[in-house]
């Protein structure tokens, strides 16, 4: 075997080598780094979308997830609370949600996409305290007048909302509760902070 053809074979045994190697250690390096395009659990838990099951929430019963870190509370009305909310414009700050409290889609009377569901983040406008969910059962708990039809209660410093997260005159709290973007997945999933496929 002559001199050229042991050089040459060594030569591509040398390159095919250095091939593999070379991208074995490129594949190696790229996964850490693709992996950081990712995002991580927390941020998901922060700003990304929630899914939220709601098929098993009865007339009369909230539920509360996390949204970029914020609670909101999904609340279940009967037929009967959503007839109180047409008896307490006279009442609240904000009967006809005039202010940029909700998306186009929630303004209305109810402020939500379904009547049956109210979707709010759980904070006070005033201060950002967590309001407490009191039904007219349990009102006087929180030394509410009799004429109590249920809503939200802060008590930091007293301001109320009625089932449809509208603020009551008089109160410290400026405006009504925020409602967050949201749509419907299913009959009994919600997205929690994505209304891109809501109808306009």
């Amino acid at each position: 075997m002559s001199t050229n053809s042991v050089d040459n074979n060594r030569r591509r045994f040398l390159t095919t080598t250095a091939s593999v190697v070379g991208g074995a250690g490129a594949v190696a390096t790229s996964i850490p780094f693709i992996s950081t395009l990712s995002p991580s659990a927390k941020t998901k838990a922060i700003g990304a979308p929630v899914e939220v099951e709601i098929g098993e929430l009865q007339a009369g019963e909230l539920k509360i997830a996390q949204w970029q870190g914020k609670p909101v509370w999904i609340l279940r009305r009967s037929e009967s609370a959503l007839n109180t909310i047409r008896e307490l414009d006279s009442e609240v700050a904000d009967p006809a949600s005039e202010r940029e409290q909700q998306p186009e889609y929630a303004k209305n009377e109810f402020r939500s996409v379904k009547p049956e569901y109210l979707i709010v983040l759980g904070l006070c406008t005033h201060l950002g305290c967590s309001p407490t969910y009191v039904s007219r059962e349990n009102g006087g708990s929180h030394n509410l007048d009799s004429s109590w039809k249920g809503g939200f209660f802060c008590p930091c410093h007293g301001s109320r909302f009625d089932l449809a997260g509208r603020v009551y005159k008089g109160v410290p709290a400026p405006t009504n509760l925020v409602v967050p973007p949201h749509m419907y997945l299913s009959e009994t999933k919600v997205l929690i902070g994505d209304d891109s496929g809501v109808l306009s």
